[in-house]
């Protein structure tokens, strides 16, 4: 409805209290409440959803389509679709994207790169600075 696509239904957890060493690989929807060190990384071909929350660390890079985050990222991330950073999301690390949903509070300590159609070398920030001259 309203030209959205439906997203993927979240199919697996790494819960509260859970630390993961090693790298990840999931398919549809995966929300991780726990800790994770390694590579984070949907299965190609398949629409992803991946949800990191406010109790979640991930050290390593992340790979999805659609990508939520409200905890802490330190590694490159990359969404293939959406990044959406809630208000307590801290990612240390570059971050790519075709779109951006970012709120107050959010916080990236890295470059930001536009993809897809809209790619670039420079980052949105400078980009932003050269339109606004």
């Amino acid at each position: 409805m309203f030209g959205k696509k439906k997203q993927p239904s979240i199919k697996s957890l790494i819960a509260s209290g859970t630390s993961l060493h090693g790298d990840l690989h999931f398919a549809d929807g995966l929300r991780i409440d726990g800790d994770v060190i390694g590579n984070v990384r949907a299965r190609e071909g398949s629409r992803s959803l991946l949800v990191i929350s406010e109790s979640a660390s991930v050290k390593g890079q992340i790979h999805a389509d659609h990508v939520i985050i409200n905890g802490y990222v330190s590694g490159p991330v990359h969404a293939y679709e959406l990044l959406e950073l809630q208000p307590k999301a801290q990612i240390e690390g570059d971050v790519s994207y075709l779109a951006l949903e970012m709120h107050q509070g959010a916080v990236i300590f890295g470059r930001l790169a536009a993809t897809g159609e809209r790619s670039t070398d420079r980052s949105v920030l400078e980009l932003t600075r050269e339109r606004t001259s």
